[in-house]
């Protein structure tokens, strides 16, 4: 397949490229960069014959015309977001720019290039988003792809809007469409605002570790390789305007799983034990959800797609790819906001 991958120099796109180009796809990685992107996420396939980069934003409908007719892309994979919860508090008109007007602008020129050619059957539109679309779960219950969107957050109701927006797309024009909403990822190249790597590289610093609330809340963990294979999973098995719920099966308390990696870190730097020491309870998200969980049956059932990494296996692969790669996220600590407390205003 030839695949134009929106978002490609971001964390999870970036996961996706390197997996379709070791797999033989095409691909295109289409990304505007902006502060959350990172071409070294690709350097790995960078010069092979089957990348290549179109430095474009998606919310420039000429840019995407253009791209589109000159790469002729089989597919789209629009992972392209702005996805930081706490930005999104402190400026939620980006989010609605990107995630509702740019999928708008990509989604009419996915459709003006489909119907120039002849609408085949064979062209997909495959939209990614979040499970946070469904607001908040209680203590019991599991996310279904017929849960009712709620959403809480200017994030994840920009992100409500856009599938909503890619659904009509698909019912009012016939454009071939999937959608997966997936649970909270975590792995290699993880930007350092979220906080997983939030945590790692605090107490690597020796500084506090900053805890929302009182830890309690609940989400469910997804190795962002994991999650790559499934999106290729849809994308080459998928039922068109179907959705798919892509989770880990590895829910975890905030706390629960802060503790986690201050122990992976206590034996591999012993000199700083014990890390958690370093945990600070801080003033807690305006309109936090409480517990995210993914019903993943649908997936696993019509198209055989299971995780492979269990939460405690990827938090060891994810605390030694940091440890590895230092250089990487010292570039990143530079960008705007990174490690300031971000999303305060009620």
């Amino acid at each position: 397949m030839k695949i134009l991958i929106t978002g490609g120099a971001g964390f999870i796109g970036s996961a996706v490229i390197r997996l379709a180009v070791a797999r033989g796809h095409e691909v295109i990685n289409l990304d505007a960069l902006t502060y959350a992107a990172c071409l070294e996420n690709v350097a790995s396939v960078a010069s092979s014959n089957l990348y290549t980069f179109e430095h474009a934003d998606i919310c420039d409908p000429a840019a995407m015309a253009t791209i589109l007719a000159r790469h002729n892309p089989d597919a789209i994979l629009h992972l392209a977001a702005e996805s930081h919860v706490d930005r999104s508090i402190d400026g939620p008109a980006a989010f609605i720019q990107t995630n509702v007007t740019g999928t708008t602008t990509l989604l009419d020129a996915a459709r003006a290039h489909w119907e120039a050619r002849g609408k085949p059957d064979s062209f997909l539109f495959h939209h990614v988003s979040t499970d946070e679309v469904y607001g908040t779960l209680g203590d019991t219950g599991l996310f279904t792809e017929d849960t009712p969107y709620a959403p809480n957050s200017p994030y994840s109701a920009s992100k409500a809007a856009s599938d909503h927006i890619v659904r009509a797309w698909h019912e009012t024009y016939g454009l071939p469409v999937l959608l997966t909403n997936c649970s909270n990822n975590y792995g290699p190249y993880h930007f350092p605002e979220k906080l997983i790597p939030v945590v790692i590289l605090k107490a690597l610093a020796g500084e506090p570790i900053p805890v929302y609330g009182d830890g309690m809340n609940i989400r469910d963990w997804l190795y962002v390789e994991d999650h790559a294979d499934a999106l290729l999973c849809v994308l080459e098995n998928g039922e068109v305007g179907r959705s798919y719920n892509i989770g880990g099966h590895n829910e975890r308390t905030n706390i629960d799983l802060v503790r986690a990696i201050c122990g992976l870190l206590d034996a591999r730097r012993p000199q700083n034990a014990p890390h958690a020491d370093l945990i600070t309870f801080v003033a807690d998200r305006p309109g936090h959800d409480l517990r995210y969980a993914i019903d993943a049956s649908r997936i696993q059932d019509e198209l055989g797609w299971t995780p492979s990494v269990t939460v405690e296996e990827g938090l060891e692969k994810t605390v030694d790819w940091f440890l590895a790669n230092e250089p990487w996220w010292r570039a990143l600590q530079e960008r705007d906001g990174v490690g300031a407390r971000l999303g305060t205003k009620a």
